[in-house]
């Protein structure tokens, strides 16, 4: 879909990143792996009501997922992501996993009547139990993952304490979001010349 969710609006409700083009890239940022333990952002029932409800614009109508179908299929695209950024072969389950969650509800062709005549839509299919929301995620997954030069966007944050995932609309994006990891590294840049233009004490 092409509604779009702004990084502002999910960090107004707590979120640091987010506003991805892709909603696959905005749930594997909600695990902050760098930290010790690492952070849930969706785990508890509070916080992932707020996320699924920024989400919903750009997803199927319909329930929000399971919060333990939902780890998984994160577990399963973070690894495949962080497995390309890494350069090794990615784990075989985490690829399981991704199709099945892709498959499990299906979509089909549809003609649907309107004012204007006859329109062509598209239905995804939940009556064995598939959740539509991570159907099209998985689905997100796939096609990025199989697409070489759309891969070759795909960055990690620059910040080494930072985990979070974006695609690189240019090369000069090296930070997760300006106003939190570019803005730490401006602050630290700005302490170091300081400390070094400063005149020696003693």
């Amino acid at each position: 879909m092409s509604v779009h969710v702004r990084v502002e609006e999910l960090q107004a409700a707590g979120f640091p990143m987010g506003g991805e083009p892709l909603v696959v890239l905005d749930l594997a940022d909600t695990v902050m792996t760098t930290r010790r333990p690492v952070t849930d952002l969706i785990g508890t029932a509070a916080a992932a009501a707020a996320w699924w409800g920024i989400q919903a614009r750009r997803l199927p109508r319909g329930p929000a997922p399971d919060a333990v179908a939902t780890r998984r299929l994160r577990a399963a695209v973070r690894e495949a992501f962080d497995a390309h950024l890494e350069g090794r072969p990615v784990d075989p389950a985490a690829v399981e996993d991704i199709n099945a969650a892709a498959s499990a509800a299906p979509v089909s062709p549809r003609l649907v009547v309107t004012a204007e005549g006859l329109r062509e839509t598209t239905r995804r299919h939940t009556e064995f139990g598939g959740n539509a929301a991570l159907a099209v995620i998985a689905a997100e997954a796939v096609a990025l993952l199989g697409s070489p030069d759309r891969l070759r966007l795909l960055r990690r944050c620059a910040n080494p304490e930072c985990s979070m995932l974006f695609l690189a609309g240019n090369r000069r994006r090296k930070w997760c979001t300006g106003n939190i990891c570019g803005n730490r590294a401006r602050v630290a840049r700005h302490h170091q010349r300081t400390r070094a233009g400063r005149p020696p004490t003693g």
